[in-house]
């Protein structure tokens, strides 16, 4: 259950709204507060049991809504600080450290993955050589994903204590010939992310969640953010991860061993925040490499109904706003949880939403439905 995954493929769930927000006067227009309550109830309204949102405003003010349960079981609320797995949005975080590195002069966004990572990329067409790192960042690379997943809730029950290791997951993709000739096409790739934690190693000689920790979560103030390795349950508080493998039949995925590194962080919604503000507001990487980050170029086909308009840097996209101009962001899909996210160009105004479920049905209406709480939240009053 990954972003590719639900790029490619109601019952209602009666509950409250809860909202905490440092709130203006009544000046008869929507304030960021009813705007992020109404957009976040639309989110859970089909169908998807609990939805967080926190916007952080040029100022530092906090608005937060939630709607729907965190435990179907249970009914409890959502927490507003309830913790998630980011899944994709951990790609920015990779895509940081590798550009610090090529800022420290120790790696080229041009060198050959056969540099680093000498006769591993070889088989059905498949080369290191002709891989570059900046492929490996940008979804150029033409590794085939071959990611395992869950088809069934029994699938689940069986297989998710399963440990996999880069090098296996990599030898998967290695059955397969290339998409396409590297640096010809954009096509998302995770296990193009996969062999750039590999090279990460490589460079640093220390394990590449370890540099993600030192280089981004601590300079960033990521207190809430973690990395579980093969640990398959999340620290509390947080709301329980549903997905439906059958029609209306939401089932419990919260407990899990997450096999792609990278898509395992678990964070917080202030967290994400945190991190979108230091990096587009130039504290975790110097002008020229943030300046190749935001290089962007089109989608691929596969993505282009999902996020329209939308463009990809290195570990960014970048995506319009109906009030003018264009956000930064990567969400992230799988897992029970889906997240999405935006900042504006000055790092001054952010937004993070959580919500935790997945239906692969709806996964267009749920892209459409959260683009609208990010959108709303980054324009602010003038969008409305």
């Amino acid at each position: 259950m990954n972003l590719v995954r639900l790029a490619m493929t109601a019952v209602v769930l009666v509950a409250g709204v809860g909202v905490t927000a440092d709130a203006h006067a009544g000046t008869g227009r929507l304030t960021d507060l009813d705007r992020l309550r109404r957009d976040t109830a639309a989110v859970h309204a089909l169908g998807l049991p609990g939805v967080q949102a926190r916007l952080v405003t040029p100022n530092g003010r906090t608005v937060v809504a939630t709607a729907g349960v965190a435990d179907l079981r249970t009914g409890h609320a959502v927490p507003p600080d309830g913790r998630f797995r980011i899944a994709s949005t951990g790609k920015a975080l990779i895509a940081t450290v590798m550009l610090q590195l090529v800022a420290e002069g120790r790696i080229g966004l041009d060198d050959p993955v056969e540099k680093w990572l000498p006769g591993v990329i070889r088989g059905n067409g498949n080369d290191g050589r002709a891989i570059t790192v900046r492929h490996l960042l940008q979804h150029t690379s033409g590794l085939h994903d071959d990611l395992p997943d869950f088809a069934t809730a029994a699938d689940y029950r069986e297989h998710r204590y399963d440990v996999y290791t880069p090098a296996r997951l990599l030898a998967r993709t290695l059955r397969h010939t290339p998409d396409f000739t590297p640096g010809t096409a954009w096509r998302y790739s995770n296990v193009g992310y996969i062999v750039a934690e590999m090279v990460i190693d490589e460079v640093t000689g220390r394990p590449w969640h370890e540099e993600v920790r030192q280089r981004v979560l601590a300079p960033a103030g990521m207190r809430d953010t973690t990395w579980p390795g093969n640990l398959p349950t999340l620290p509390g508080p947080h709301a329980r991860g549903y997905h439906e493998f059958g029609a209306g039949e939401l089932t419990d995925v919260t407990e899990q061993v997450i096999v792609d590194g990278g898509a395992a962080f678990v964070s917080t919604t202030a967290d994400v925040n945190r991190f979108f503000r230091a990096l587009l507001g130039g504290r975790l990487l110097p002008p020229a490499q943030l300046a190749e980050m935001t290089r962007t170029m089109p989608l691929g086909p596969e993505f282009e109904e999902l996020l329209p308009g939308a463009r990809y840097g290195l570990g960014l996209f970048e995506r319009p706003l109906p009030c003018g101009g264009t956000y930064w962001s990567h969400p992230g899909g799988g897992s029970g949880y889906t997240s999405d996210n935006g900042v504006t160009h000055d790092g001054r105004r952010s937004v993070s939403v959580s919500v935790s479920g997945t239906r692969p049905g709806l996964a267009l209406q749920h892209q459409r439905a959260t683009d609208t709480v990010v959108e709303n939240a980054l324009c602010g009053p003038r969008g409305l």
